[in-house]
């Protein structure tokens, strides 16, 4: 690993820690202690990435990659570009969240470094647990992913998932045969050119094209992986619980007054009340 380039934000490790934990795909990323280890393409070159999570600062550390390369990567992958003081204007004197923006002053949104392999994850996550998902994931990457350096499994490409018969990915994978037809869906959209990254307008309406796909998975990839900071997956059971309602229509309702900052109200939420934070 070449020396650490550090990134010196406003930032709260303990929720970024929590659901990098409870995302981890096994053998894709690893977390041990604040370190989270993976593979990152940065440029034409694929490597081993280690983050190291401090307050107010992220060590990011690889063999290859400049300066700017690092820094963007921190910066999209840990959510360091947002403006916090705004987040914090926009809901200090709210009942609900401003208790929890003080206490929690820099929590910020986690993105992902992929966004195939977020969307393939979520897929596999769909009404089922963390844990399931962790192992779904787990299974998915041993089939079908490739060694990679440093220990790590490679995710599998969309152009390689694409490919494969979705009766062998349901069997490998001890999935649904509706929730195998929508991997390989996604996996062909991506193949055939859906980049699922910030600034793309038109990925919400193209998600929710794809069979067994809904609002829930599209929002909470708009959140995650799109960038979109007043994306809030209302069906959220989670969210549901957080805020004592029983419908999807009653969260949107409750959230109407966090807009445009609706994704900030969720992750808040999320840490409160999924995490105990």
């Amino acid at each position: 690993m070449s020396p650490a380039v550090v990134v010196r934000r406003p930032f709260d490790p303990a929720p970024a820690l929590a659901s990098l934990v409870a995302h981890a795909v096994p053998g894709v990323e690893s977390v041990e202690g604040s370190t989270v280890r993976r593979l990152v393409r940065l440029g034409a070159q694929e490597v081993v990435v280690e983050a190291t999570l401090g307050a107010d600062r992220i060590d990011v550390s690889a063999p290859a990659g400049t300066r700017t390369e690092l820094v963007a990567l921190a910066d999209r992958w840990f959510g360091l570009a947002d403006d916090l003081g705004a987040v914090h204007a926009a809901f200090e004197d709210d009942p609900v969240l401003g208790p929890l923006v003080r206490a929690r002053p820099g929590l910020r949104i986690l993105g992902h470094p992929d966004g195939f392999e977020a969307a393939a994850t979520t897929v596999l996550g769909q009404q089922v647990s963390l844990a399931a998902a962790r192992t779904f994931g787990g299974r998915l990457a041993a089939a079908y992913g490739q060694p990679g350096p440093g220990g790590l499994t490679r995710y599998p490409s969309p152009e390689g998932l694409a490919r494969v018969d979705p009766v062998e990915l349901q069997a490998a994978v001890r999935i649904t045969h509706s929730r195998a037809r929508t991997l390989l869906a996604l996996a062909q959209a991506c193949a055939d050119g859906l980049a699922l990254a910030p600034g793309r307008p038109d990925v919400r309406s193209r998600l929710l094209a794809l069979p067994g796909i809904g609002p829930w998975t599209a929002d909470y990839l708009a959140l995650r992986v799109l960038g979109d900071r007043d994306a809030l997956p209302v069906g959220d059971l989670v969210l549901r619980r957080a805020l004592a309602v029983e419908s999807a229509a009653e969260v949107a309702r409750a959230a109407e007054p966090w807009r445009p900052l609706r994704a900030y109200a969720a992750v808040h939420l999320w840490a409160a009340t999924a995490y105990g934070l």
